[in-house]
């Protein structure tokens, strides 16, 4: 192996110093993507997605039965999860309706019929086979309560999350 070979082995072990690489870089052109997914889901599918309601890329809504998808104002939907509003096995069609200021965790699925309060949040890889009480914390398979009277602000963010974020950036957390 040459020197200049196992120079750029151990640059590339080497931590990085300095600025950190984020997503967070590309905010504005994936604001930019949810806001024109979310038109093309309300305008050419009919469903009802609040203006306000954020969602990964990657969220899956029914599209054999759109006008039974229902997302409230400042919730959000994270990665892989699946909304659905039909069962072809049943031969249902219902309406699937997600409150305000909720939370649904990454892999979650949302069967058709549920709703899901106003003020809650639903744990990653959830399967929500039961309505879900206006501010309850939610998680497993089948989905159940795991706290209730939680209080949230906006896309299901727990009151506490910036105080807890500032104690550990103070520890050390994120250097």
């Amino acid at each position: 192996m040459s020197d200049s070979s196992t120079l750029q082995t151990s640059a590339a072990q080497a931590p990085r110093r300095g600025r950190q690489r984020s997503l967070n870089a590309f905010g504005r052109l994936r604001r930019a993507l949810v806001r024109a997914k979310a038109l093309y889901f309300t305008r050419v599918w009919g469903m009802d997605i609040d203006p306000t309601a954020s969602f990964s890329l990657s969220a899956r809504f029914d599209k054999t039965y759109p006008a039974g998808v229902h997302v409230g104002a400042w919730s959000y939907i994270a990665f892989d999860v699946a909304i659905l509003a039909h069962d072809m096995t049943r031969g249902l069609y219902l309406h699937t309706r997600i409150g305000k200021n909720c939370f649904i965790g990454a892999r979650s699925i949302i069967l058709p019929g549920i709703q899901i309060g106003d003020g809650s949040v639903v744990g990653s890889g959830s399967v929500v086979t039961k309505d879900v009480p206006p501010r309850c914390v939610v998680a497993g398979n089948p989905a159940q309560i795991i706290r209730r009277d939680i209080d949230v602000g906006r896309y299901g963010r727990f009151s506490d999350a910036e105080e807890n974020k500032a104690r550990l950036a103070a520890a050390g957390a994120f250097d």
